[in-house]
């Protein structure tokens, strides 16, 4: 961390410190380096290690014994639902790993600092009013920025923190000067975080409040019935970057959701896309996101709602980017327009499984036979046993040469793999998933057959949809369920009867899962 960029760093470091068993308080002493240290992790059997920001340190030879792990927690306040522990009037944290037993086996005492000055490069965004979201990587200092906005907006509004873990302003009932004029509501347990942001609307009267972490469904309705009354929020999230919590179905309602919409022939043809396509369900909860890439650089998206919409058409992001140079001083620029392949995380578009094109898909068929698919890092028996199961007819190659279409995992198209490169240089389709599941390559190989206008054995099955659509529309009968089908035919079947103006769910588990048309 390098002071110079802000006004002030406190740390409470040798709180922490006292906390620690003699020996290895002595061996950080002796290192120094305080300002870069960031956590002290003691896990039973092993060797105890500081990590830095440059990496970690081994403390000392000898193993860490109970005796160990007990002399920290006997000094940290009480244990809370969420495993997490403090000590009063500080920010530090200590977070505890637990045996099936429930006894306490490992320990991650991390560094908590409260840094004045943090948030001067987006002082202006925080104080304009707008709802606000932080996204980052842990220990990228989100925390750190959402204690420092807390503080300055107290100054001429009220605030509330909702403290679900006393990160924000540390453990004790007295909150760390850190957050200022801030008032501070503490949360009994991590499950009853929503409920509290709900009273401290309804009972205090804040302007603004601030909340670390948001992580479940009911969060993410909170926040949005929070917004909605009016209360600007300040809030972080788990995720990188806009294009992750896009991907995360808890969260995505935050910045407005994801829908998919049917498209009529004529509208398909006039905007260049497929039939299917995914559009933002509402207005999102947020105003302004931001990613914090590292200390001294951020992506901010001005409108989330203009950035949610361009990913979905697959347009290149318009974002700022904000920067401190080598001299400390802040630099403001228009980001260059990413393309989806350009962004550092989540570069799939926010459907798990579909490519990222940067022209539209034509609607006439690519491909009039099997595709050739090439599997990168993807378990080949579980693909070839999904194409099985879904009935595509596709072929898996061994050679890029051969392949109609590339299928890999998030974690390797991240790596930027040289046969990645040269599929897209060569214009093969990269699809990618998010794990490496059968749930994944379903989804994946129903794209690939949509995209592609695949032939062959589906027909049956959508002779028996158009067959039961007839009859309804005929007047022979008010509901028809169809045989049991995979996931893929399913689909085809709900847009058949869609087209038809009836309406379709499904019934039963599977694999006797099946399509059941009424009149709309």
């Amino acid at each position: 961390m390098e002071k110079a960029y802000y006004n002030h760093i406190t740390d409470d470091l040798d709180a922490l410190l006292n906390v620690l068993p003699e020996d290895l308080r002595e061996r950080i002493q002796q290192i120094g380096r305080r300002d870069e240290l960031l956590e002290v992790i003691l896990d039973l059997g092993r060797v105890p290690t500081a990590r830095y920001t440059d990496g970690e340190v081994v403390l000392s030879e000898r193993e860490v014994t109970r005796e160990d792990i007990q002399h920290v927690v006997e000094r940290v306040g009480e244990f809370d639902a969420d495993n997490r522990a403090g000590i009063a009037r500080t920010l530090h944290r200590i977070a505890a790993i637990r045996n099936r037993k429930g006894d306490i086996v490992g320990l991650t005492c991390r560094v908590g600092r409260a840094v004045y000055g943090t948030i001067a490069i987006i002082q202006d965004i925080i104080e304009s009013g707008k709802s606000i979201l932080l996204l980052g990587r842990p220990g990228v200092g989100k925390t750190t920025m959402l204690r420092e906005a807390a503080r300055v907006l107290a100054e001429t509004k009220r605030v509330i923190i909702v403290d679900t873990s006393n990160e924000i302003g540390g453990d004790g009932d007295i909150p760390h000067p850190a957050v200022g004029r801030a008032r501070r509501m503490q949360v009994e347990m991590p499950s009853l975080q929503h409920e509290v942001m709900i009273e401290a609307v309804e009972n205090h009267n804040p302007e603004v409040i601030v909340i670390d972490e948001i992580g479940r469904e009911l969060e993410a309705l909170a926040a949005r019935t929070i917004a909605e009354r009016g209360v600007q929020l300040i809030a972080t999230a788990h995720g990188n970057t806009l294009d992750n919590l896009l991907l995360n179905p808890t969260l995505s309602d935050l910045v407005g959701g994801i829908e998919s919409v049917t498209l009529s022939d004529e509208e398909a043809r006039r905007r260049g896309t497929q039939k299917t396509i995914l559009e933002r369900r509402a207005p999102p909860t947020f105003d302004v996101l931001i990613e914090i890439q590292d200390r001294q650089r951020l992506l901010i998206h001005h409108s989330v709602a203009e950035s949610v919409d361009a990913l979905l058409r697959g347009r290149p992001l318009q974002a700022e980017l904000r920067y401190r140079d080598a001299s400390g001083e802040i630099r403001v620029e228009k980001a260059k327009p990413l393309s989806l392949e350009e962004r550092e995380a989540g570069r799939a578009r926010p459907s798990p499984t579909a490519p990222a094109p940067t022209t539209p898909t034509p609607l006439t068929p690519k491909i009039q036979e099997p595709v050739r698919i090439f599997p990168y890092g993807i378990a080949r028996n579980r693909l070839e046993r999904a194409a099985r199961r879904m009935q595509v007819p596709v072929y898996v190659v061994d050679e890029l040469g051969q392949a109609d279409a590339f299928v890999t995992t998030k974690g390797f198209f991240r790596k930027r793999p040289r046969l990645i490169t040269d599929a897209e240089r060569k214009g093969i389709p990269v699809y990618v998933l998010r794990a490496n599941t059968v749930a994944q390559m379903e989804a994946c190989l129903s794209d690939i057959a949509e995209e592609n206008h695949l032939p062959g054995p589906l027909t049956p099955a959508l002779r028996e949809a158009d067959q039961a659509i007839r009859r309804i529309l005929d007047g022979d009968a008010d509901e028809v369920e169809l045989s049991p089908q995979n996931a893929f035919v399913r689909r085809q079947q709900h847009e058949m009867a869609r087209e038809a103006g009836l309406s379709s769910y499904s019934v039963g588990e599977e694999p006797n899962r099946r399509v059941r048309i009424t009149r709309a």
